[in-house]
């Protein structure tokens, strides 16, 4: 019950990261309770003070009557100070105080600096009668003495902040399973000093290492109840982890690459041929800064598998960042390190999670960033992605250049109309287009069916899916530019004949658990129960089916149901008014109808089909022109006059109207449609065009021929109407392709409607003379 009185000097609190509190107290003199008064809410007791501050003035009067034994302190006392460093602020300090403080004191302040338990603490403070205190510190002091003495014959020379720590510092103890604060502290000292040494050693630049130096020593000199103590350790790490000098060795071998390539895409030659340009001149140059590539196609086609391939190809690490609807420009930057829950932006954190400064970034979806209040992270690319500027890229949370030069940036996207124009002008954009039949074909057969058996459990000698099959899901189960939607269907196949396979496995093994008289009566019931349950219409498969189970149209339709595409080309296309015209879309290109029909009226045009601007002003213009042109083609209305709008009107639709449609080229397809409704004569069934119009007849190019080509081939068209200017452009497609379609080039209307329409379509040979309207 003996206790200290003190005098608050100052109170130091925090809420974070959890409320704690700092008392800082100055000690006054010991006391005892003789009653406690009052318990809450804080307890009031009566005290008698034991030793008396006036007794510290009489400083020569104590040491006469201590005598020797004062002496023999302070002799131990500075024996031990003098073991420590002297070079410490803190150890001259305490030199200072041996010989100024009353000798009375000395007890007290070497109690609580030695290494002593808090029980011998509490002895002391017990300890009323200053010979009694004298007494029982000298022990510890020797002890402490000796147990130094013991450390530096053991240990070798160190550092000498490790002297400082081992002087004043107790030996790691465990409490009853817990570590004291002293340990904490001594703990995080080390690791400081650790990081310091990382540091020093990292292969960094001289400007980073410049700021990790400067706020290591902060950190130093930072309490570590202070909030930013964490955030400026958390970024010392961060930044002793980046790799700024490693790096991986790139295989360059042109052979190997290719192989690689080869066997894990099929097609894909305009990727291939860059990614292999791009080795052979690494061979002839070591320091060539990373290329960055765009890769722009439909959805399914493998832009992302690729990038992972050139990874694999090149040697080295490859990572993705997805930027589909990132809206914040601090995902790419990072955030400034002012803010709490400040981050590094994904391009830092990419590079810490793969360990080298040349890795293959892969930036998924660079055409869906959005904006937002946060900034433009489209914008912020812009550095990212510019060869000159990268090699210094900065970092909001880092605040120091980093070089991204040679990593090799591959983005992908599936259109190119929602890029800015200042970051697609720094990409080199190579199209990724759809896949023809064939090459579907190929795939499914090289990749799709080989993982889909492995995913299910399944063998080649359980399964055989013949390329019939393979071609009869690709056209009449899907129609896609890529192979997704082929992938999942091979799946369900697979899947239904894992069921097959495990129930007759199930039912083989039945008959031996029974017994042999009930045999007949079992294979009975077992094979007409299988009969419903049938893959094929054509025969029952006894259970268990034979092997291997070979899916034929009859299995698809049992499988996947009816067809979900039909060839109803030439079912449309039985009346007046109807063409097919060619469009482009994201996901590939596709067929489309066009419709018109006429009826009495006031001489309106009405559109339908969610059109857009230019598509409307498309059909005002092919309108304009046939009005123009009705006695040359001898276009006539119901009632027989060559203004096709006299009481007239004209209704034009494009399926589906759910659909949003737009852009000029669809042109040739208003003017064709238009054309057979007026003439009354059928445009042929095997015909697709595409192209803009002019008022004079003209016919422009456009753009995506081969996605449109590849719609037509898909949907078993036979000829293709494209402006005469897109001839360059029939070199990308395939030429077993080139080889099934007849290509029209036509350059004006007049070619366009002759090839549209059986036996062509005939202009009026009369001549006959120009009425003048001057």
């Amino acid at each position: 019950r003996i206790g200290t009185a003190a005098l608050a000097v100052q109170v130091v609190g925090s809420n974070w990261p959890k409320p704690h509190y700092t008392l800082l107290v100055t000690g006054l003199c010991r006391f005892q309770v003789l009653q406690l008064l009052k318990e809450k809410p804080y307890p009031i007791a009566e005290v008698q003070q034991l030793d008396r501050l006036e007794q510290f003035t009489n400083g020569h009067k104590s040491e006469e009557e201590l005598g020797e034994l004062s002496e023999q302190f302070y002799k131990y006392a500075v024996q031990l100070v003098e073991m420590l460093d002297m070079s410490v602020p803190a150890v001259a300090k305490l030199r200072r105080l041996l010989d100024n403080l009353p000798r009375e004191a000395l007890p007290d302040i070497l109690t609580s600096i030695i290494r002593t338990s808090n029980q011998e603490k509490l002895q002391i403070l017990d300890a009323v009668r200053l010979e009694e205190r004298f007494k029982m510190t000298i022990p510890l002091l020797v002890r402490q003495i000796e147990g130094l003495k013991l450390l530096q014959k053991t240990r070798k020379s160190k550092q000498d902040d490790d002297k400082r720590v081992v002087a004043i510092r107790p030996n790691r103890r465990i409490n009853h399973g817990s570590i004291t604060e002293d340990e904490e502290e001594e703990e995080d000292h080390d690791d400081v000093v650790m990081l310091e040494k990382k540091i020093r050693t990292s292969s960094m630049s001289e400007q980073a290492l410049k700021v990790c130096l400067k706020e290591i020593k902060r950190l130093k000199k930072m309490p570590q109840s202070m909030p930013e103590y964490a955030l400026t350790r958390n970024y010392l790490e961060l930044m002793v982890e980046l790799p700024w000098n490693k790096s991986t060795k790139d295989r360059l071998e042109i052979r190997a690459a290719r192989i690689v390539l080869d066997n894990d895409h099929y097609a894909m030659e305009k990727l291939k041929k860059r990614v292999l340009e791009y080795l052979a001149v690494r061979q002839l140059k070591n320091n060539l800064k990373g290329p960055i590539l765009c890769f722009v196609g439909p959805p399914g086609v493998g832009k992302t598998s690729v990038g992972r391939s050139i990874a694999k190809t090149l040697g080295r690490e490859f990572h993705r960042i997805a930027l589909g609807g990132v809206c914040d420009q601090s995902d790419i930057r990072g955030h400034r390190r002012t803010y709490v829950g400040s981050m590094p932006g994904r391009i830092i954190n990419g590079l810490k999670t793969v360990g080298v400064n040349n890795p293959v970034f892969l930036l998924d979806e660079v055409d869906k960033l959005a904006k937002s209040l946060q900034g433009d992270p489209a914008a912020a690319l812009l550095e990212v992605l510019d060869p000159e500027q990268n090699h210094s890229f900065t970092d909001h949370y880092l605040n120091v250049a980093f070089d991204l030069s040679q990593v090799l940036f591959i983005a992908t996207a599936n259109t190119t109309a929602t890029i800015p124009p200042a970051l697609l002008d720094r990409m080199e954009v190579i199209q990724v287009p759809g896949y023809t039949q064939e090459e579907k074909i190929e795939i499914a057969h090289r990749h799709l069916i080989p993982k889909q058996l492995e995913l299910h459990g399944l063998t080649p000698q359980q399964i055989q899916i013949p390329q019939v099959t393979t071609l009869g899901i690709i056209t009449r189960y899907t129609r896609e530019a890529g192979v997704r939607a082929l992938d999942r269907k091979l799946g369900a196949i697979c899947r239904a004949v894992a069921v097959k396979v495990a129930e007759g496995q199930h039912k083989e093994a039945k008959p031996d658990r029974a017994e042999v008289g009930e045999g007949e009566d079992c294979k009975e019931h077992v094979t007409e129960d299988a009969k419903p349950e049938s893959i094929s219409d054509t025969a029952d498969l006894a259970l268990p089916p034979e092997m291997p189970i070979l899916i034929d149209f009859h299995a698809l339709k049992d499988i996947l149901g009816p067809p979900m595409y039909d060839m109803e080309v030439s079912e449309r296309l039985n009346q007046p008014g109807v063409a097919i015209g060619l469009a482009w879309t994201p996901l590939g290109g596709e067929i489309m109808f066009v419709e018109a029909s006429r009826m009495d009226g006031e001489g309106q045009l009405t559109l339908t089909g969610q059109l857009g601007d230019v598509m409307k002003e498309s059909a005002h213009l092919a309108i304009s022109w046939l009005r123009s042109n009705a006695k040359r083609y001898q276009l006539t209305n119901a009632s027989g006059s060559f203004d096709l709008l006299d009481n007239t009107d004209i209704h034009l639709h494009f399926p589906a109207g759910a659909v949003t449609k737009d852009g000029p080229s669809a042109g040739v397809t208003i003017v064709t449609c238009l054309a057979s409704l007026f003439s009354g004569r059928l445009v042929c069934s095997d015909v697709a065009m595409t192209g803009e119009i002019t008022l004079r007849g003209l016919v422009l190019p456009v753009g995506g021929i081969k996605d449109k080509v590849l719609a037509a081939h898909r949907a078993g068209l036979k000829r293709v109407i494209i402006p005469q200017r897109n001839e360059k452009d029939l070199e990308e497609i395939a030429a077993h392709v080139r080889q099934e379609l007849t290509f029209v080039l036509a350059a004006c209307l007049d070619e366009v409607l002759n090839a549209a329409f059986d036996g062509g379509f005939a202009v009026k040979a009369s001549l006959e003379h120009l009425n003048s309207k001057l």
